[in-house]
């Protein structure tokens, strides 16, 4: 699919970040476009930036993709007009880490439904379509770096980027033989909204050396336009695992070829992240406990 004028691309999560960024790439590149996000009003934004460049916008919906029916219901108005579409790219998701011994069942439950379910209603509604019409097509999934590498408190957060990884990788083999594409999109840093609103669950995100990690972790962070630019390329070359930033690629190398300097790395870096959750747990313990 190198040419991507007049084909059909569904985006979910396109209010803000890499989703508005790679709204506005593929309406570059001349792809018609259905959007979806639950924030309706960034949703009407970015369908406002796309419509003032000229890009073509089908339709918006502003909808929790976590919802089944009502991931069913849109697809299936879209399908009444137009029988299949030729891009789906599953790029909503949320952020929340933590120790296992802070997380709540609601947070395992909710990052699970959004980042993986969501992906699922998706892919159960928009796939079958693409199948049945014999037309090939393309299907993009973001995972993270946390869908390859055990970073440290990412056990829910991973739970759903390594799941999707998962789907993508059986489905790069089932849905060959119909011309249908799979891309598997790893972004490491990147400088969205998502930074500032991802749940850091047990840590004060007020605390300077939260705030100074979080500044290290935005100082090399791709941008939103640097991340679409790599999956419209990676639509338009069928390219399977796509690399936003080379740390993460080099890291994901490593982790493969040496699976024991790679532990070591992970532990100490998992300990290095415990002695600050350790330092903020101190001083309520004093408070809580004075002598």
């Amino acid at each position: 699919m190198k040419d991507l004028t007049g084909r059909l691309c569904l985006i979910t999560g396109a209010a803000s970040g890499i989703g508005r960024a790679t709204a506005l790439a593929a309406a570059r590149a001349g792809a018609r476009l259905f959007l979806t996000d639950i924030a309706a009003d960034g949703l009407a934004e970015t369908v406002a930036l796309v419509r003032t460049e000229g890009g073509e916008v089908l339709g918006a919906r502003a909808l929790d993709v976590s919802d089944y029916d009502a991931v069913t219901l849109w697809a299936n108005e879209i399908h009444e007009e137009y029988p299949s579409l030729d891009i789906v790219m599953n790029i909503a998701g949320i952020a929340i880490w933590g120790t296992v011994e802070n997380l709540e069942h609601r947070h395992w439950r909710s990052v699970v439904e959004v980042n993986l379910m969501g992906p699922i209603h998706i892919i159960e509604n928009f796939l079958p379509p693409m199948v049945r019409a014999g037309r090939g097509g393309h299907l993009v999934n973001v995972s993270s770096a946390a869908g390859l590498l055990a970073l440290p408190w990412h056990a829910a957060y991973s739970a759903s980027k390594f799941g999707l990884r998962g789907i993508s990788e059986v489905l790069r083999f089932d849905l060959e033989r119909h011309g249908i594409g799979v891309s598997l999109v790893v972004p490491g840093a990147v400088r969205t909204p998502l930074v500032g609103t991802a749940q850091i669950i047990g840590v004060d995100r007020n605390d300077p050396r939260v705030q100074r990690l979080t500044g290290m972790f935005e100082g090399h962070a791709a941008t939103p336009e640097r991340v679409a630019e790599r999956i419209v390329d990676g639509v338009r070359h069928n390219r399977f695992l796509v690399h936003t930033s080379a740390d993460i690629r080099i890291g994901y190398w490593f982790a493969r070829k040496f699976a024991l300097p790679y532990e070591i790395a992970m532990r100490l870096a998992n300990r290095q992240f415990s002695r600050m959750l350790d330092s903020q747990r101190q001083p309520l313990s004093n408070a809580l406990n004075p002598e």
